[in-house]
């Protein structure tokens, strides 16, 4: 792959003084996500490229001319409308699985529309989301992708039951912990290709 996005992105960031983490946070990806992009093994897609448009303070169309392709390795979103704990949850999850593609969203649309153009391997999907439900955005991921892996994110354990009968991987209380993930993981209703979480 031509990596004239990857050595855009490095410049643009280097010059507003970023760190690729900084980018990161910014962007609400994982820093494997923004190193990816500037090695040129992966390119994001428009959502995630105005993220990174609005973070270096450059307008989107900067980057169109220097898009070749995408690659096809399935991602891991996160969807939580708590920025605090969207950060949170995308740290430790870069941790328990680095090298691996993670995207955070707080709009239940922006994720919708990400799961819809991209390969999403699995969600980590929060059930309270303001005036949205998780356990009714499960069904309508599900019918995005039927094979995509939904893992619950709550607070609360009452929601247990409720989760279990949407057809999703799992459920986790939060905050998240290394170990609890990795077992989640070990038992994906849907294995993922290419893809290890040990």
């Amino acid at each position: 792959m031509d990596n004239s996005f990857g050595a855009l992105i490095k410049k643009l960031r280097t010059e507003s003084q970023l760190s690729q983490q900084d980018l990161a946070d910014k962007a609400f990806v994982s820093r494997c996500g923004v190193a990816n992009w500037e090695s040129g093994r992966r390119v994001p897609d428009l959502v995630i490229m105005s993220r990174i448009a609005k973070a270096l303070n450059v307008d989107v169309s900067v980057f169109t001319n220097s898009l070749d392709a995408s690659d096809t390795q399935a991602d891991i979103i996160v969807l939580d409308d708590e920025r605090i704990l969207l950060q949170g949850a995308i740290s430790v999850l870069e941790e328990t699985l680095p090298g691996v593609n993670i995207t955070g969203f707080t709009k239940p649309s922006e994720a919708l529309a990400y799961v819809e153009s991209n390969d999403v391997g699995i969600i980590f999907l929060d059930i309270e989301l303001g005036n949205e439900n998780g356990l009714d955005l499960c069904k309508q991921f599900l019918r995005l992708n039927p094979l995509v892996n939904i893992i619950f994110l709550t607070s609360h354990s009452d929601y247990a039951l409720d989760a279990w009968k949407t057809g999703a991987s799992g459920y986790l209380l939060k905050p998240l912990h290394a170990e609890d993930i990795k077992k989640q993981l070990s038992s994906l209703r849907h294995p993922i290709q290419g893809m290890s979480f040990i």
